[in-house]
């Protein structure tokens, strides 16, 4: 009996022991998380990555030879470089170019030439041969013109239309040798053209050999003036390297980075360029050299966005100058810029995780006599911190977890706070009495 009654009661103290440990979990889990409004200075900033670059820099180009349109060379094979990187001075080697091409071209424009001058000197004897005729029929009318004078001459006692026929053989005879030298001045400008013509196209393909000539010999590319060479990309994109195909229209073989003048570029998301602006601050980190902070200022913002790869998104290219000189810098170094966009004082503003959303609708839960939804409307915000400027006041109690059972919690637009705001300001003007925030939910 009394062991009966012994399991009875630990039983009973079983499921009491139960039912208190469930209570106090319960309380636990809606244990509520607070914080104040506070009033004071809010500093916004935007993060990116970028890559840093030279602001300013030489191109390291294709001889400029090959752009000339007598040339007719429109792409050229790299055949050696030095590694990217390396420090050179000026006049050193950078890289040979095909010289196999140039080879065949030259060639090819040299049989041209030849063939070219073969076609004027046929020219000078067909115009020598050609003049030689013309002149002969000149003399041949002079001859025609004085036998006919003679004649004329003689038929001074012979009947009037004997003379009058011997008057119109000498005249035809004339008109005759005026129309052959005409003839002769008109052979002779018609020859002159053919052979200006000639040697125009001997002299062009002369060019286009001495140009040649002078492409073969700017083969071997040097660098310039000093610097650390960077390779560009081609026409794909692709990093110049052996083997790489450069044309007239893409000519940039490498640069030379002036390594005293530094940028960040990075990409701001359309999100957050509204807040970006020329001369804005930018603290920067180098990746490869944690620790290293840098100062430096936004010099560039892009009017026009370009889309993520794979997204929807649009970014927009913003360049950093990088203040002062570091001889750690390299191009190409990962940075990280944390761009001060603003600093705003004496603003009401709470953790972020204390301003919730629905509908485009922002609100907090205010805890004053209870649990209020209370509307807000909200400012500048940064990673942790938003700014609340209407809806709240400075030491007014939010929670920043969601409590349960909302839809039976009240809600107050930010309308109605600031009119009770301003009759609190009004009751402390007329008693001078300090004003007391928690009057303002009732």
């Amino acid at each position: 009996m009394n062991k009966k009654r012994l399991l009875i009661i630990s039983g009973i103290s079983g499921i009491l022991v139960f039912l208190f440990l469930m209570s106090f979990w319960s309380k636990s889990g809606e244990e509520e998380i607070t914080c104040k409004v506070k009033r004071g200075s809010i500093q916004v900033k935007v993060h990116t990555s970028g890559q840093l670059e030279s602001e300013n820099s030489e191109n390291i180009l294709l001889p400029s030879v090959l752009s000339t349109q007598n040339v007719r060379v429109y792409e050229i094979k790299i055949t050696d470089l030095i590694e990217e990187g390396s420090v050179v001075d000026s006049g050193q080697y950078i890289a040979t170019l095909d010289h196999k091409v140039i080879e065949e071209v030259l060639t090819t424009a040299r049989l041209e030439l030849e063939a070219a001058m073969v076609v004027i000197e046929d020219a000078k004897l067909d115009s020598n041969l050609s003049l030689s005729n013309y002149r002969d029929l000149i003399t041949n009318s002079r001859s025609d013109v004085e036998e006919r004078k003679i004649v004329l001459a003689e038929s001074v006692y012979e009947s009037p239309s004997v003379i009058k026929k011997a008057e119109m053989e000498v005249s035809k005879a004339e008109r005759k040798l005026e129309q052959d030298i005409k003839g002769l001045g008109m052979r002779q400008r018609q020859l002159n053209s053919q052979m200006e013509r000639r040697n125009i196209d001997f002299r062009l393909k002369q060019k286009r050999v001495d140009d040649l000539l002078k492409l073969y010999d700017a083969l071997i590319i040097k660098a310039p003036k000093p610097g650390m060479v960077i390779y560009a990309r081609d026409r794909f994109g692709i990093k110049i390297q052996i083997g790489s195909v450069l044309t007239p229209w893409s000519p940039i073989i490498a640069t030379l980075p002036d390594m005293t003048k530094m940028i960040s570029e990075t990409y701001v998301n359309e999100i957050d360029i509204a807040k970006i602006k020329v001369g804005q601050k930018v603290t920067l980190s180098i990746d490869a050299f944690p620790g290293k902070e840098l100062q430096g200022e936004v010099i560039s913002v892009a009017n026009i966005g370009q889309p993520m790869p794979k997204s929807d998104s649009k970014v927009f290219l913003v360049n950093i100058r990088v203040f002062g000189h570091d001889p750690d810098l390299k191009p190409a170094m990962t940075t990280g810029n944390l761009i001060q966009t603003g600093v705003y004082n004496d603003r009401l503003f709470v953790p972020s995780e204390a301003v919730f959303e629905s509908d485009s609708t922002k609100y907090v839960y205010l805890k004053k006599n209870g649990v209020v939804k209370q509307i807000v409307d909200t400012g500048e915000e940064n990673e942790d911190y938003i700014v609340l400027n209407k809806g709240v006041m400075e030491g007014d109690l939010l929670l920043l977890n969601e409590p349960e059972k909302t839809e039976d919690i009240e809600t107050k637009g930010w309308e109605i706070y600031q009119e009770q705001l301003q009759k609190l300001k009004a009751r402390k003007n007329a008693t001078s009495q300090p004003m007391d925030s928690t009057s303002v939910a009732k």
